[in-house]
């Protein structure tokens, strides 16, 4: 048992089946056709050669099929870590390009390493303090971003920097020397690719055709366009025209590597490596539980976490660059039928296949044909409409999410995200601080007690009744203190204020202080302060302090005794 929890291997090892090798072969048939292309491009977008893409596919599956806890997904290159792979490296590249595959290497390798670390001391909870409002807004500003980082492949023209005001410039003033072969070449393909992903796709599903062949057909259609493409700049003489390819790509296998050790390098890189193991993190467990959940599975963050440590440091021993479990893939991974992750093993297989014999193909591959497959699979990423179902719901969110978005085009992938984490922390802190209270009446014929501007309730002239609907801890202490203060001297006649504490599930020491001097003030003023319905862990630590020996009331179980006791004929009343 204890050995499984760190190599999840094992559970699933001790009951593989033949069946299961068939339903992970063809899934894996399905993901290695994705994969290649995807892999190839993704490179391009994280800035370095293509062959880099290739081995960030092949021993990072094995490592994830061993430590990692889901049995469906697929681990491999992403748009939106190649993304902040590239802003990084650029930054600490310099121009040179031995210096940038060192500092991508190392991104990798520092990556792994702190995944690895939480993993070891269980932080997988550390996935929850980037909101769904940072993350939705990072992810699609990121897509917007990857796409317009895309357009000079499609233009065939130069565009340098790493905001979307910077390429935008950039690009304004290289329109004239747009080459059309390569555009027209770049914008069939992308018309191509949107057909294969949607009219061909439903088509297939309403044929007679099997559905893992259905599904084949369809996902194959970057595969078809790299080697339509290929044969029209290669025999067909685009290239010879203008059309910029691939090159030369190396064959064989990764040998393993370790980038030198530059102090300087590595301190550089620990923020970008931190922010690219949460992001990939977050990314991948959430992918991971929606697809357990369909098959009444479950995985471990912190396993998850070793996993995917374990995928990066591989990638980086052998060259590649960070990687992560990606949507795609692992959805068309598990449409396809893998049942365990022995389908990652199976096309880790593929893709080492592919690097030892057939790396000579892609030496015509256009750049166009790549930037068009990352520009049509970040389209998914961006979801504009959220905002706005944002702005619906809670402003707070809303403005956490345009932060993040304008952030992330504006001031480049860090910058966004931590002015998105900064912003949702601030406006929590903002939200709390401001808690709601509410002066309660009883609602007749009921022991129930409810909002007097919300609801036709029945007061007592004796008993001030308040609740107040937050924990209360140093930012909201003072606040509550005065506003209950305040009530209490307003209300003629009432001698007692009752707190209604069902809402609150902390008090933190600065809150205990405020309600050590609201007792007090109360008290001299002649109004007593009394408690109901304390929470238990409450409860624990208001007896570790003086303050119930303090209080000039009392603590009741329910606010119904409560009322009942100091006024009793209201109660009855209202009953």
């Amino acid at each position: 048992m204890a050995l499984s929890r760190w190599l999840p291997a094992i559970d699933w090892l001790a009951g593989y089946r033949r069946d299961d090798a068939a339903a992970d072969g063809m899934a894996a048939l399905i993901v290695t056709l994705m994969l290649i292309p995807q892999s190839l491009a993704y490179a391009l977008l994280a800035g370095v050669p293509p062959q880099v893409g290739l081995y960030a596919s092949i021993l990072p599956l094995v490592a994830y099929a061993l430590f990692g806890s889901s049995r469906t997904l697929a681990v491999g290159p992403v748009a939106v870590v190649s993304l902040m792979t590239a802003a990084a490296a650029g930054q600490v590249a310099g121009g040179d390009s031995a210096r940038y595959l060192a500092a991508t290497v190392a991104l990798t390798l520092m990556s792994g390493g702190l995944l690895v670390i939480m993993g070891v001391l269980r932080l997988g909870w550390i996935a929850n303090l980037l909101s769904h409002s940072v993350i939705s807004g990072f992810i699609t500003a990121s897509g917007i971003l990857i796409a317009a980082s895309q357009l000079k492949y499609l233009l065939g023209i130069p565009m340098h920097g790493d905001t979307l005001w910077q390429l935008a410039l950039s690009a304004a003033g290289q329109l004239g020397g747009i080459h059309g072969l390569t555009l027209l070449l770049g914008a069939v393909t992308v018309l191509f690719l949107l057909w294969a992903r949607g009219p061909l796709k439903r088509a297939l599903a309403r044929t007679a055709l099997p559905p893992w062949l259905a599904e084949l057909l369809a996902k194959a259609g970057p595969v078809v366009a790299v080697i339509v493409t290929t044969l029209a700049a290669g025999p067909g003489g685009l290239a010879a025209r203008g059309v910029a390819v691939v090159g030369p790509v190396p064959g064989g296998l990764p040998a393993p590597t370790l980038p030198p050790f530059d102090a300087g390098l590595w301190q550089a890189l620990w923020l970008p490596a931190a922010l690219i193991s949460l992001i990939g993190f977050v990314e991948s467990v959430s992918v991971g539980q929606t697809l357990a959940a369909k098959r009444r599975q479950r995985i471990d963050s912190n396993a998850e976490l070793i996993g995917l440590g374990a995928a990066n440091l591989a990638s980086g021993v052998s060259g590649g660059i960070p990687v992560t479990g990606g949507f795609s893939r692992s959805v068309v991974n598990f449409e396809a039928g893998a049942r365990t992750p022995l389908a990652g093993v199976f096309t880790a297989a593929g893709i080492a296949v592919v690097a030892l014999f057939f790396t000579p193909w892609f030496q015509f591959l256009p750049k166009a044909t790549l930037a068009a497959t990352i520009i049509v699979a970040v389209l998914t990423l961006v979801d504009l409409p959220a905002l706005t179902r944002a702005w619906r719901y809670s402003k707070a969110d809303f403005t956490a999410m345009l932060i993040t978005v304008l952030g992330v085009l504006g001031a480049g992938v860090e910058a966004g995200v931590l002015a998105g984490v900064v912003a949702a922390v601030a406006l929590h802190l903002w939200r709390t601080s401001q808690p709601h209270m509410a002066e309660l009446g009883q609602m007749p014929g009921t022991e129930h007690f409810r909002n007097v501007l919300r609801h036709r309730v029945i007061t007592s002239p004796r008993v001030l009744s308040i609740r107040v609907d937050e924990s209360l801890y140093f930012a909201n202490a003072r606040r509550t203190e005065d506003a209950i203060y305040d009530r209490a001297l307003h209300c003629d006649g009432r001698r007692h204020v009752v707190l209604l504490c069902s809402a609150i599930n902390h008090i933190d020491a600065s809150a205990l202080d405020s309600l050590q001097a609201l007792n007090r003030r109360l008290a001299d003023a002649g109004v007593t302060l009394h408690l109901s319905e304390v929470k238990g862990p409450v409860m624990d630590q208001l007896q570790r302090s003086d303050f119930l020996q303090q209080l000039t009331g009392e603590v009741f179980l329910s606010h119904y005794q409560a009322l009942e006791t100091l006024d009793g004929e209201t109660t009855r009343e209202a009953s």
